[in-house]
């Protein structure tokens, strides 16, 4: 049978982690997956609709798991965001796909 979810762990802004199955064909991203999930509160994230125009959606990348390249408009966000890492990375630009198995991520504060 066709592996239709990746196992992810998020850590929510209590510091809380939750392991998730995250579904891989329904072209979600990671800031829809929380959202689904209810990790955090609704209206603090995903604010833009994951248009990578606000950085509500602001995460923590803690696994080696290889990303996508980031884009401009990602880039531009994070670097006017606040509380950013150099692992930060917004969760509306990170797909679900079979690569993600393993990710670990934690939100960021809520700015």
């Amino acid at each position: 049978m066709e592996k239709t979810d990746v196992n992810i762990k998020i850590i929510d802004r209590e510091g809380v982690a939750h392991n998730v199955a995250a579904p891989i064909d329904m072209a979600m991203n990671l800031m829809e997956v929380v959202r689904s999930y209810e990790l955090a509160p609704e209206g603090t994230i995903g604010i833009c609709g994951g248009m990578a125009m606000c950085a509500s959606c602001q995460c923590y990348v803690l696994s080696k798991t290889e990303l996508p390249e980031m884009e401009d408009d990602e880039e531009a966000m994070l670097s006017e965001a606040f509380y950013v890492k150099d692992s930060s990375r917004l969760g509306c630009q990170i797909q679900m796909t079979l690569d993600m198995e393993g990710l670990e991520v934690e939100l960021a504060p809520e700015s």
